[in-house]
């Protein structure tokens, strides 16, 4: 039977971790199961939208 090799390559975690920086995210731990990559952050949720106007637009945006 074939030795089954890695189902990701360092390259995708570095292009991963490339991408969170770049969209601001502060990487706080690297989580890695089979081929998935999970990136957590260190900083916290977004708040939830303060006016009327908010909640309908982030409503609509959901639905798009």
């Amino acid at each position: 039977m074939p030795r089954a090799g890695p189902t990701f390559r360092q390259a995708d975690l570095t292009r991963a971790l490339k991408a969170a920086t770049a969209a601001g995210v502060k990487v706080a731990k690297v989580e890695i199961e089979g081929s998935k990559i999970t990136i957590h952050s260190d900083t916290a949720a977004p708040a939830e939208p303060a006016s009327d106007l908010d909640r309908w637009m982030a409503g609509r945006a959901r639905q798009a």
